[in-house]
């Protein structure tokens, strides 16, 4: 890693002075310092270096990872009393975070969150377990000159086969051009010929760690793959914006009659074809009847005359940005009428939402709006949020949010 940017003295450590409204947010605890909160620096900051933030009494406040060219201008590591953030203070950062997932997954579940960004700690950072498999994603430039020293820990805290970089959107020519680092390139171990095996609640799965979406799987919908699986006996399910069928294989192990998977992306829909190939050991996925669908969702389910005893809405994110949020809301509105029309009687619905600039109250009172529309008497079985290894530990990071309705006969 390039000690300049990592590893500064004391004497030569950025410090930051901050607005007093600054000061209040991130006593508060939120994680993240934007540009416009700072009114004086001791100089120019690179990214990855550690910021110092002190307050009006020139008092230690917290220390960052600095970020020249993004809005967030520091990423908080830790806030309050005055630390040494050097590689024992890594270790046992990251100690913390593995130490959480030990009593949520047995050996049936091999793939699964480690590091949940902000919220455990690693600001901007993501990895995900599959297997022996790690894929490590990041959101923010600052890690980049940290990369080596933090493969480095992994490697020696994780035991593991390989270990995949992935990179935002917005860090990738960047990285590519000051780092030499490149979305789906490999930091550790061999190239995979195949994409990843995993299991999940004794489910087999494939993740295309490489170019996939997300780290190559959904890992945050487990639990409600699980709930939909107890759901499914004898229903006809229909799994609108299915990716790559994890809803589906549950719903057939759980019984279901025959299952629907709706997606744009032809390549998704072939992966939702070999994970059903990877459970006919189940006799529910044997006897179950799949079929693929490659089509809009929104259009294919308003012109379809077809009815199912349950279907699932999952539709990537609606609002990108802020400036979408209300579209995004309406567009929710209309999705989810469009669904309950397709419901027979008896009918459930189970909505999602991973739009983060849409709240759970304005998610969940726009799927209820549309439940309300058809005159039809509904109960709303439960509303969930985020899953133990994807902890959300402030407003920007709840962005995961699902409500079951269900239909009166």
């Amino acid at each position: 890693m390039n000690p300049s940017a990592a590893n500064q003295t004391a004497a030569t450590r950025l410090r930051l002075r901050i607005t007093s409204a600054a000061e209040s947010i991130v006593r508060s605890g939120h994680p993240w310092l934007f540009a416009d909160s700072i009114h004086e620096a001791n100089r120019a900051g690179q990214t990855g270096e550690l910021a110092v933030i002190y307050d009006r009494k020139d008092k230690f406040l917290a220390v960052g990872l600095f970020d020249s060219d993004s809005p967030i201008r520091v990423r908080i590591l830790h806030a309050g009393k005055p630390q040494t953030i050097d590689s024992s203070w890594w270790k046992a950062h990251l100690e913390k975070s593995l130490t959480r997932r030990e009593q949520f997954f047995d050996e049936t579940t091999t793939g699964y969150r480690l590091i949940h960004g902000e919220s455990d700690g690693w600001p901007g950072l993501v990895l995900d377990k599959y297997d022996s498999t790690l894929v490590l994603k990041i959101y923010t430039a600052s890690w980049l000159p940290r990369l080596e020293e933090t493969v480095s820990l992994f490697k020696e805290k994780i035991p593991s086969e390989r270990i995949v970089l992935r990179l935002s959107r917005n860090i990738q020519p960047v990285a590519e051009k000051q780092f030499q680092l490149y979305d789906g390139q490999m930091l550790f171990g061999l190239t995979p010929d195949a994409p990843v095996i995993f299991s999940e609640n004794g489910i087999r799965f494939e993740a295309d760690v490489m170019r996939g979406q997300k780290t190559g799987f959904f890992l945050d919908q487990r639990e409600n793959r699980a709930e939909v699986e107890k759901l499914s006996r004898g229903k006809k399910v229909l799994n609108a914006f299915s990716y790559s069928g994890g809803f589906s294989v549950y719903a057939a192990r759980g019984g279901a009659k025959s299952v629907t998977d709706l997606d744009i992306s032809a390549h998704a829909l072939e992966s939702a074809n070999r994970n059903f190939a990877l459970n006919r050991n189940f006799p529910g996925v044997a006897v179950c009847h799949h079929e693929t669908v490659q089509a809009d969702a929104f259009e294919w389910i308003e012109k379809t005359p077809a009815k199912f005893d349950l279907i699932v809405l999952d539709p990537p994110s609606l609002a990108k940005r802020a400036s979408e949020r209300e579209g995004a809301i309406r567009a929710y509105e209309r999705l989810n009428a469009l669904g309950i029309q397709k419901l027979e009687r008896d009918g459930i619905l189970v909505a999602g939402s991973c739009s983060a600039h849409v709240s759970a109250t304005e998610f969940f009172d726009a799927v209820r709006r549309a439940a309300v529309k058809p005159g039809r008497k509904f109960s709303e079985l439960k509303t969930v949020q985020h899953p133990p290894d994807h902890p959300a530990n402030f407003k920007e990071a709840e962005y995961l949010k699902v409500i079951y309705l269900k239909y009166a006969a």
